[in-house]
């Protein structure tokens, strides 16, 4: 990378499969740089032990990054048990070590039973959290008190995939804004012995529920006609977001800013099939997908008393016909 490069516009998300040891923004950074793209962003930040589905949203797409960062994710993490760290991750100090009880299937079944549903759940200290300002690792690193806070989350999965001495391998379906490690953690203290995250990899963020990842190693080798053919189209990100189609005249009105009438539902583009969510899908959104005669998609609109009113327009919805 170098100071020189020339920046172009371009709309798109790519997938990308974070790799361990790199934080999230270093991971756009670093394809930002690869794309030659003005403006990039990504939809919830990994740890950087985690690895796993990162989005990258270039361009126009980042106006729905913050519908992203709402949506449902999939996991699977390593449990370490019998280690606690300040971080609740391999990357920490060991604060802990406790002797691992015989873990009774029926036993650890029903400890994970405690972490499933809607529960109030404490964020690691060293989380990027804000508190006063400012984030919490921040203050964790220079060794003040941390009250982290307590939130409820929604976790719809939390079972064994596999185990072993000392370890389980878990997979976790939850909604926005829960923490894994935060899981195993607790987890740990319920079993008695103490746990924390040895692995974690992002499977699926929805809508993306079977991804096609992009490594940073297939990248960089890729020539610059092959790594545009990596983006996938604004629309797919926005898939199982109620649609709606207008005509000339609404859609030039529309792309100006003006509050539009909802065409009846009978007229209603019917959304692409997405994964079935649980309530919170799409940070609770209400939002509606627009689009021009032509199907082209030109914003983002809110329902209100019968009518359409743009909440986010696309660059180019005001060239509608």
């Amino acid at each position: 990378m170098n100071g020189k490069t020339r920046f172009r516009r371009l709309d798109g998300i790519l997938l990308l499969d974070k790799p361990s040891g790199m934080s999230s923004n270093q991971a756009l950074q670093r394809v930002r740089h690869l794309f030659r793209a003005e403006k990039a962003g990504h939809t919830g930040s990994l740890d950087p032990l985690a690895t796993g589905l990162l989005p990258v949203c270039f361009g126009e797409a980042t106006k729905i990054a913050g519908l992203l960062l709402g949506s449902r994710k999939g996991y699977e993490t390593v449990a370490r048990l019998g280690i606690t760290t300040d971080t609740d991750d391999a990357d920490g100090s060991v604060l802990r070590e406790r002797p691992v009880p015989v873990l009774d299937p029926v036993a650890l079944d029903a400890a994970l039973a405690r972490f499933l549903g809607r529960i109030r759940q404490r964020a690691p200290i060293y989380s990027a959290l804000k508190q006063g300002g400012e984030a919490l690792y921040a203050k964790a690193r220079r060794g003040e008190a941390v009250d982290a806070p307590e939130r409820d989350v929604d976790v719809d999965v939390f079972r064994v995939v596999e185990r072993g001495e000392g370890w389980l391998r878990l997979y976790v379906e939850c909604g926005s804004g829960t923490y894994v490690r935060s899981l195993v953690r607790d987890l740990g203290e319920a079993l008695g012995c103490g746990a924390h995250v040895a692995e974690l990899r992002r499977l699926w963020v929805e809508p993306f529920g079977a991804p096609v990842m992009h490594t940073l190693a297939d990248l960089q080798a890729a020539d610059a006609g092959a790594l545009d053919s990596r983006l996938l189209p604004i629309d797919v990100g926005l898939a199982g977001f109620p649609q709606r189609l207008l005509d000339d005249t609404a859609a030039r009105r529309f792309g100006h800013g003006q509050t539009v009438p909802d065409p009846s539902e009978a007229a209603a583009s019917p959304a692409p099939a997405a994964r079935p969510s649980s309530a919170g899908s799409h940070g609770g959104s209400d939002l509606m997908v627009v689009r021009g005669p032509d199907g082209r998609l030109l914003g983002l609109a809110a329902p209100l008393d019968g009518m359409l009113k743009p909440q986010r327009l696309f660059n180019w919805a005001a060239d509608a016909a």
